[in-house]
């Protein structure tokens, strides 16, 4: 596909050719000519902005030359591009502060105009992605976000996630204008950041696996320099495992609590009848309060199962004097409407000291309760009902439901999900969920980009910019800019190739690689049990969701590009011959097996659907229901990864059936 498209002044009307930006910007219209990019590029910098804007500038243009070649030594004498700011940023970045910012460009000079220094950062990125080999066209952009909030979440618990894998992925949020990165940080599975307070936590419930709070706070630091808030989540009462290792007093049962090596919802909960547990969060929030200076702060709050309560008398004798259980023998559906009473009942005694430490308390679905103060903010991963039953009740929210990377959807599914139909108040934005069930610090690059880039401009840029062809069209020139900003979701993918066709040439493992995708998180979950210490080293951790080559194959099916068609089809009836001498000396390929041979089958039976095209001669029915009734066997996963062609070839069989 081309990644040059039409777009219109508000996404509406068709201008003239444009470069690849994403998100599309609320307002462009182009001139005459081109802005060269000299070696003595510079860039001048006025009114108040703030050292971020200093910063941003010197990385723009030292990433300018690495794009470009060209050796950029700046002459602030002759500067090319000016930047002024109405007024420097808050010290500490908030939601409501003010990211729009006017960008002008002729062939002589470059102009940004922002409010304040986040508008500058944003005009930033969109400069960067203006550059077409060694020169910049002649535009006007106007643009501001459609919602403030516009999140990604990283889960580093389950799988734990090195300061670098941090520090690329703000890098890669600071490309498409998102301005919070959510990083949740303890779970069953993991407690992740060191506590001067309770030392247990890291020393107990992290494997050694944590940051320092040195380390924090330089991960905070970057993430400022790009415009970017930083929202610790510390998921209680449940997801605690963890932290139950390190405090099993804590407990609502007696343990014995160990770090869980598993995915799912587990038992192990904290007892909110406890004043003691109370006094412990209250000493722990105090201290990460102070080590976040963002105004959120993410209590979790998720998936409570509740049997830990019900089994314990004490809880339930509890229960019972604050009238939360008032039948004799409960069903299973008033206890669990007891736990819920319960759940709101710890909410209550924590949201408090959530304040008292200067901050809003945030959490997922279940902390909703109408009689917490409207200040806190819901995170919807149960759907948009959900978010406006909250929003309905004067809450704040963020809809995550639709956005989860884990599950492996296109960028299509993800990108048509919108956080609010209509201008809603009280619904402030999105963001994107990679869980880490399934994924380590060298794939986890490729699960969160390029589809993340395509939820950021639905945060973005216009509702009425919802054209899926034109997205992607450029969602793979932002795959390579994140290529050049040093994201690893290409270059990590070669190199697993080259690990699952060990001494074998990769090019055969590579054409399969491209047609299959992976199973999401049930999927996987259902195939076997996976735990923190089961390698991620399979063809189903190498391929990745959405394939562009799959993409391509139906484009040219629904296109009847058949001389493009045929050449695709052609080389997967070939592959076998190459791909299975790998499979056979590959340890880590030999699940793949029954993979080439569907491919050679689809070759095969897509070679003759042309045959029957070409001669303008209708197939036989039983030819075609032969192809359909494999097609149907093809469809079925192997080896928890999925052919994703199969809708395609099902068209072009239905095409010589016709």
């Amino acid at each position: 596909m081309t990644a040059r498209i039409l777009l219109g002044a508000f996404m509406c009307m068709p201008l003239t050719a444009a470069p690849a930006l994403m998100p599309v910007p609320a307002k462009m219209t182009f001139g005459t000519g081109v802005l060269p990019i000299s070696q003595s590029f510079a860039v001048s910098i006025s009114g108040a902005c703030d050292s971020r804007v200093s910063g941003g500038a010197a990385r723009l243009v030292a990433q300018i030359s690495k794009q470009t070649g060209i050796p950029i030594l700046p002459d602030p004498s002759r500067p090319t591009l000016f930047v002024s700011c109405a007024a420097a940023g808050k010290p500490v970045q908030s939601l409501d502060e003010d990211e729009s910012y006017r960008l002008n460009i002729t062939p002589n000079e470059a102009k940004i105009t922002a409010p304040n220094s986040l508008g500058a950062l944003r005009a930033f990125a969109t400069f960067l992605q203006l550059i077409e080999q060694t020169v910049v066209p002649a535009v006007s952009i106007d643009d501001r976000p459609r919602f403030p909030w516009r999140g990604l979440h990283i889960d580093v618990s389950r799988h734990w996630m090195p300061v670098d894998v941090i520090e690329r992925n703000l890098e890669g949020m600071w490309a498409v204008k998102l301005n919070v990165f959510h990083w949740h940080l303890s779970d069953d599975q993991g407690f992740r950041v060191e506590s001067k307070r309770y030392p247990k936590l890291q020393e107990l419930g992290s494997d050694g696996l944590y940051y320092t709070q040195d380390q924090i706070r330089a991960v905070i630091a970057y993430a400022r320099e790009r415009g970017i808030r930083v929202l610790p989540e510390f998921d209680i009462p449940g997801h605690s495992t963890a932290t139950l290792a390190a405090y099993p007093q804590l407990g609502a049962s007696r343990g014995p609590f160990h770090i869980w090596r598993y995915w799912g919802i587990v038992d192990p909960v904290m007892d909110p009848t406890k004043d003691g547990a109370y006094e412990f969060l209250d000493g722990l929030i105090g201290e990460m309060a102070g080590l976040f200076p963002d105004a959120y702060f993410h209590i979790g709050g998720d998936e409570v199962n509740g049997t830990e309560w019900n089994a314990n008398p004490e809880i339930v004798t509890f229960e019972r004097v604050h009238g939360m259980l008032t039948a004799a023998n409960p069903t299973k559906k008033e206890q669990q409407e007891a736990n819920e009473k319960l759940q709101a009942y710890f909410n209550k005694r924590i949201q408090p000291m959530v304040t008292r430490y200067g901050k809003k308390m945030m959490g997922w679905d279940e902390i909703l309760q109408p009689d917490l103060p409207q200040d806190i903010v819901i995170q919807s991963w149960r759907g948009a009902k959900s978010l406006a039953d909250a929003v309905s009740m004067g809450f704040q929210g963020v809809l995550s439901s639709g956005y989860y990377l884990d599950h492996m959807n296109s960028a299509a599914e993800h990108y048509l999900v919108d956080p609010a139909s209509q201008a809603t108040p009280g619904i402030l934005g999105g963001e994107a969920c990679m869980w880490s069930e399934y994924v380590s610090a060298e794939n986890v690059d490729s699960r969160i980009w390029p589809r993340t880039a395509a939820m950021a401009e639905r945060f973005w840029s216009p509702q009425t910019v919802r054209d899926v062809p034109a997205m992607y069209a450029r969602l793979g020139s932002i795959d390579r800019e994140l290529d050049w900003l040093g994201l690893k979701q290409n270059s990590n993918s070669r190199l697993m190739l080259e690990r699952l066709a060990g001494s074998g040439p990769i090019a055969p493992v590579k054409t399969l690689a491209d047609v299959v995708e992976p199973l999401g998180l049930g999927g996987r979950a259902r195939a076997q049990k996976y735990s923190q210490q089961t390698p991620l080293n399979r063809l189903v951790d190498t391929a990745r969701p959405d394939p562009a080559v799959a993409r391509e194959f139906a484009a040219s099916v629904d296109a009847k590009d058949y001389d493009a068609v045929r050449k695709q089809l052609s080389a997967w009836k070939d592959n076998a011959k190459a791909l299975d001498p790998v499979i056979r000396d590959s340890r880590l390929l030999s699940e793949a097996a029954p993979l080439s041979r569907d491919l050679t089958a689809m070759g095969t039976m897509g070679l003759e659907a042309l045959d029957y095209i070409g001669k303008g001669q209708k197939a036989p029915a039983t030819w075609v229901s032969q192809k359909q009734a494999a097609l149907v066997e093809i469809r079925k996963p192997r080896a928890e990864v999925k052919f994703a062609v199969v809708d395609a070839m099902g068209r072009l069989v239905d095409a010589a059936a016709r």
